[in-house]
């Protein structure tokens, strides 16, 4: 069961929509812990679980032979050549907490290739969307849309990069170590708290470059495509693609430069 790339595209916005009103609409009070994953810290609640099914049965209701890739189900095949890797939440802390960035991301893979993703940042009204060389876009609460370009030209010294620490305590002490080699060459850091966010805020210029060790396909599947659609770079250390080892995005320049600060700092070291 084939199908356009805008038709994907359209049914991932209307499914991360649905699944981002429902995770306001019907987050309880008392929101607890499901379980955790990899560590006490790393927590899947139960409206993680619920937004993912209903991501996954309203994209089987339109199209039953696709296969699927999500943070809380795993993997599951199909038979159209069309794969789904979701992230129901991304930025689960933040949604425990109440903080505001958290994101539902979906994308469409066809052919091993992200062809279309969506991230919906709902508490904020945002969804940010791209189709494989259509560029990337913003669409706002009031229905506006923007198309996004990475900043460009900005040199290492003067860079705000976003970043992202795990849950294992080794991991984030290493992290902290890379943290402080990056620091003092760069304008400053922000930590959002979703990979997912901060590869659209790459995209949007809200940041400059964005780097982390730890993201899983689902967290920057979607969030990858609309970066490099808005004219970024994004890639992991010494030519190899984005991946849980290290992922990097940036502007145009500033992805040589990040990269060559980073490689020396061992940041897939555990």
């Amino acid at each position: 069961m084939g199908g356009s790339v805008h038709d994907l595209l359209e049914l991932a916005i209307s499914t991360a929509d649905a699944a981002g009103v429902m995770l306001i609409d019907k987050r309880p009070a008392d929101l607890g812990v499901a379980h955790t994953k990899s560590s006490p810290t790393d927590v899947v609640t139960e409206m993680d679980q619920a937004a993912e099914r209903l991501i996954i049965d309203r994209i089987r209701a339109s199209r039953p032979g696709d296969a699927f890739l999500g943070e809380e189900g795993g993997e599951t095949g199909g038979s159209s050549g069309v794969r789904w890797i979701i992230d129901p939440i991304d930025g689960t802390v933040n949604y425990l907490y109440g903080l505001p960035d958290w994101a539902v991301s979906i994308a469409a893979e066809v052919g091993g290739e992200v062809v279309a993703g969506v991230v919906a940042v709902p508490v904020r009204g945002e969804l940010y969307t791209a189709a494989r060389g259509e560029g990337a876009y913003l669409v706002h609460r009031d229905g506006s849309t923007e198309k996004l370009r990475c900043n460009a030209g900005v040199p290492l010294e003067r860079a705000l990069v976003a970043t992202g620490f795990g849950y294992l305590p080794q991991r984030r002490a290493h992290q902290a170590e890379v943290l402080c080699g990056v620091l003092p060459r760069i304008r400053d850091i922000r930590r959002g708290g979703s990979a997912a966010i901060d590869l659209c805020s790459v995209a949007a210029g809200r940041v400059d470059a964005y780097y982390e060790r730890g993201p899983h396909e689902w967290d920057f599947a979607a969030g990858a495509l609309i970066a490099r659609e808005a004219g970024g770079t994004v890639g992991g250390l010494h030519g190899r693609p984005p991946s849980v080892e290290l992922t990097i995005a940036a502007g145009p320049g500033l992805f040589g430069p990040l990269h060559d600060l980073l490689a020396p700092l061992d940041p897939e070291r555990d």
